[in-house]
């Protein structure tokens, strides 16, 4: 066969399965969030009935997964008002929101209260705008130290590291252009969660595929990585749909 890659799509006792064959050696299932989708990297070779079989032995731990999905707290939509919860590296912050005439401002108060100043005629897209303004402060802080401590260990150059708000992705990279970028989205989850995507997409500008070659390099650079993926997993999800 000499195509690249093809999708199709299977059901396997109620479950939809997309499958995605490659030029990899070992087939690669997951199940991903928000929902429980789940998706099964196989090799060329592997007709459907071999990757049936592959999922059926591992209904157990999909339905898990699946399960544990469901189960995940899941953000409303925010309205940046007093009370509401918010989060920031992981942690969750109750909103204390002041409207006074000057310059909008975000400050934590201590481990559990987020302050938001805004003039009093600000609606509910200037509100979001501030605290996104912020989120975005502090993920410019945190990059730097964080590339600087991974470009060796990767052996990798970044020529430049992004942030922008995405609606499915943690992360993006251009290749020919080394640069590398990360939903903003990010600053609200742990700091582990944060590396783990950055040095995925710095393996990206080794391989630029899922294929074993890549895991066997987040191994070998991230010998936790798995951990930090479901750690990321388990965090609450906001009101759009995320998926890596």
């Amino acid at each position: 066969m000499t195509i690249d890659s093809e999708r199709s799509r299977l059901s396997v006792r109620g479950i939809s399965v997309e499958v995605i064959r490659k030029a990899i050696k070992n087939l690669h299932l997951g199940v991903y969030p928000p929902h429980g989708r789940v998706r099964v990297a196989s090799p060329l070779h592997l007709d459907d009935e071999a990757v049936r079989l592959a999922i059926v032995s591992r209904l157990g731990w999909i339905r898990r997964k699946q399960a544990e999905f469901r189960r995940q707290e899941r953000h409303s939509r925010r309205e940046f008002v007093s009370g509401e919860s918010h989060y920031f590296a992981g942690r969750r912050y109750r909103l204390s929101v002041t409207e006074k005439s000057g310059r909008p401002a975000v400050r934590l108060l201590n481990n559990t209260t987020m302050a938001l100043s805004i003039p009093p005629d600000a609606d509910w897209h200037v509100r979001q705008a501030v605290l996104n303004r912020w989120y975005r402060r502090q993920l410019r802080e945190q990059l730097p130290g964080l590339v600087a401590t991974w470009e060796p260990k990767v052996g990798v150059r970044v020529n430049e590291v992004r942030i922008k708000k995405m609606k499915t992705l943690w992360g993006s990279c251009n290749v020919e252009a080394r640069r590398i970028w990360l939903n903003l989205e990010l600053a609200k989850k742990p700091l582990s969660c944060l590396a783990y995507i950055l040095v995925h997409e710095m393996v990206h500008l080794i391989e630029r595929r899922h294929n074993d070659r890549f895991y066997e390099l987040m191994s070998q650079f991230m010998p936790q990585w798995q951990l930090h993926r479901d750690e990321l997993n388990r965090a609450p999800l906001a009101h759009a749909d995320w998926k890596y």
